[in-house]
């Protein structure tokens, strides 16, 4: 098996193992808020997930190109199962706190920061370049399905099963993208590490490479500024919807399972389209309208009115780092991928724990008390959604980003 055929089977398992941690992210949200009512809970929540992985990206990826890249996926879906295993554990007992949230929600950003380098190059190394726009919206598919899916499921689950029902199936997925994995056969470009050369050295590799190249520098530097200003909003969105609702678990799960279908949508639709020829129009315009949206669900009303944006807000999302991995896929050579992709990464996400650590205490301690806690943080979302409308049109007014595919030569293939 291999090609198209082998990423099928592969997708299959990461998208079931996405489905489990979906339901655990979405319960621990509700018992995270219910244990504490505030939007700093929430907040630290995500601070502690994206900390480690920005920490850790760089080392990861200098491993990912060393070793083979299925070892680094096995690893850290097996270390997601042991990190649900340990939360039931905790349950079961009685014993569990919402500081085993915060510990487990960081040994999971330090998986991820193996897991998502070594899955993008082995993907490159899997596909032939015309695949990798399809590839890459059937990703967002996944996530997306999994983001439909899974706020129903779990709410539907919470009351007559408790969070025992939902760490069960998570360990059910981690446990099929396991075995998938085993089955899938990943090729591996001979390393292009010399003797003597050091993980620190492989480490930083990925930065140099994108500092001397302007446009890909510049298109992460876009997307930092709109992951800050994105995060600072949506950190924060499931306080503002349970704090007008009364806590209803069912409106959380209205709007976040609308959002993962707007994602399934704008997947769906990239798969089959592939994106605009000129990948730059999908990462400029996705990332202006899925602000524009968040922006608006500042203004509106009701766990419908905020389903209806969010599936908006999602639909782009595909549409934006769809375009954006393809670019990147076709001028980064592959047998760098892993170094260059994780740098990629902590350079767009250290906007994220930074976000999250600022969110929460913006909404408890600034917009809260002068506007009450729901009504402020729909300020919020109207205010740096509008920011990221801004940042995103203006993309275009700099030639090295709106020609970066022409600037930049392709990656020589095999």
């Amino acid at each position: 098996m291999q090609g198209f055929a082998a990423f099928r089977l592969l997708w299959l398992g990461q998208a079931l193992a996405l489905v489990g941690r979906e339901m655990t992210w979405f319960a621990l949200t509700l018992y995270a808020y219910q244990q504490t009512g505030l939007a700093t809970t929430l907040s630290l929540l995500g601070f502690f997930h994206f900390l480690p992985l920005l920490l850790l990206s760089p080392v990861a990826g200098a491993l990912v190109d060393r070793y083979p890249r299925k070892w680094a996926m096995l690893a850290a879906d097996l270390g997601g199962g042991l990190a649900t295993g340990f939360l039931l554990l905790m349950l079961l007992l009685g014993r569990l706190e919402v500081w085993h949230l915060y510990l487990v929600s960081a040994l999971a950003g330090a998986l991820s920061s193996l897991h998502w380098p070594a899955l993008s190059a082995a993907l490159s190394a899997l596909l032939d370049k015309k695949d990798y726009a399809r590839a890459s919206g059937m990703m967002s598919l996944a996530e997306s399905l999994a983001g439909v899916g899974a706020p129903v499921l779990a709410a539907a689950l919470l009351g007559p099963w408790g969070l025992k029902a939902i760490f069960a199936l998570d360990l059910l997925g981690a446990g099929t993208a396991v075995v998938t994995l085993l089955l899938v056969p990943i090729p591996n470009p001979k390393p292009l590490a010399q003797a003597g050369t050091s993980l620190l050295e492989e480490a930083l590799f990925g930065f140099r490479f994108i500092l001397a190249r302007p446009p890909l520098l510049g298109l992460q530097l876009m997307f930092f500024g709109v992951n800050f200003l994105t995060s600072l909003a949506v950190t924060v969105l499931p306080a503002m919807v349970l704090a007008k609702t009364a806590l209803s678990e069912t409106a959380l799960a209205l709007v976040r399972s609308a959002s993962g279908l707007g994602g399934v949508a704008g997947g769906l639709l990239l798969s089959l389209w592939g994106g605009p020829k000129k990948r730059v129009h999908g990462v400029f315009l996705g990332m202006a309208l899925s602000s524009l949206a968040l922006a608006l669900m500042g203004l509106v009303e009701g766990p419908q009115a905020w389903a209806v944006l969010a599936f908006l807000e999602s639909f782009f999302i595909p549409l934006l780092n769809g375009s954006n991995q393809a670019i990147w896929q076709a001028k980064v050579p592959l047998e760098v991928q892993g170094k260059v992709f994780a740098a990629r990464r902590m350079i767009a996400w250290f906007a994220n724990p930074l976000a999250m650590l600022l969110s929460g205490p913006l909404a408890d301690r600034v917009f809260g008390p002068r506007y009450g806690q729901g009504e402020g943080i729909a300020l919020m979302l109207l205010l740096f959604g509008g920011l990221g409308v801004t940042l995103g049109l203006a993309g275009y007014l700099f030639p090295s980003l709106r020609e970066a595919e022409r600037l930049l030569p392709d990656a020589k293939g095999d």
